[in-house]
């Protein structure tokens, strides 16, 4: 019976491993480019969505991000807080990014009033010293913008949630959306109810302890920690309930309607 005589496998130099290492790296890199390249190409060349309460945005990553928003409004908590700092750690010059809806020349402060529309068409004004008049909250927290910059500012005004029960809106509350637009209608936002009832949301009267300057949208503004700085609405105008999407005017651009962080 003739016997087999084993292969002894040959052990490759340094050399050649290195080569093969980096064989192995090369064409992993440029399959996983090749792929990401392919990837951008689809997404690029897909249609846009239909112009509604969204648009500018391609049809995938349109349906992307309203299913990661599902995902996060489904795993929402109240106690989920976004950290807080130190008031000394504010900023004292707090950043200015956009007027747009606060650019008007003849707005007065004296003759404003929150207009808050009710689901059976009635809508109440309601004055910022009754606003004032509330148990006000502070919070020092890490403000952050869309563009890439944060900063750590430090408002003062209203809970939004103690604002709806004192005024007798809770039941208004209980619809799953709330907009707010500014006095001239030209900036608006939609929010789900959850991140506009969250224990952080205020509506701000005060910066570093002093009134609202106008550039920062006196004589009230929307401070909700849990967004990037494009839902925080200066000089609020109106504020509605709604069963659907409220109009969002970044939404429009093409931006992400949750923009949540």
């Amino acid at each position: 019976m003739e016997k087999k005589v084993k292969k002894v496998k040959k052990e490759l130099t340094v050399d050649q491993k290195i080569n093969r290492r980096n064989f192995i790296s090369f064409s992993t890199f440029f399959a996983a480019g090749g792929a990401a390249y392919g990837g951008w190409r689809w997404l690029y060349k897909s249609p846009e969505e239909t112009s509604g309460i969204t648009a500018g945005a391609r049809k995938p990553l349109r349906r992307a991000l309203n299913k990661t928003e599902l995902f996060f409004r489904n795993f929402f908590s109240n106690n989920h807080l976004v950290k807080t700092y130190p008031k000394e750690m504010a900023a004292k010059k707090v950043r200015v990014n956009s007027d747009i809806g606060i650019d008007d020349k003849d707005f007065d402060p004296a003759s404003w009033a929150l207009a808050v529309r009710k689901g059976n068409g009635q809508v109440t004004k309601i004055s910022i010293d009754e606003i004032k008049a509330l148990p006000k909250t502070e919070i020092i927290y890490d403000f952050k913008c869309v563009e890439g910059w944060d900063q750590i500012q430090h408002w003062a005004g209203v809970k939004f949630s103690d604002f709806i029960e004192h005024f007798g809106l809770t039941d208004h509350a209980k619809m799953p959306y709330i907009g707010m637009e500014t006095p001239n209608g030209e900036y608006y936002i939609g929010l789900e109810a959850e991140s506009a009832l969250h224990p952080q949301t205020i509506l701000a009267y005060e910066m570093n302890d002093q009134p609202i300057s106008l550039e920062h949208g006196a004589p009230l503004r929307l401070i909700v920690p849990v967004k990037y700085g494009i839902k925080n609405l200066k000089r609020i105008g109106t504020i509605s309930f709604s069963n659907q999407r409220p109009k969002d005017y970044w939404a429009e651009q093409g931006y992400d309607y949750y923009s949540g962080l």
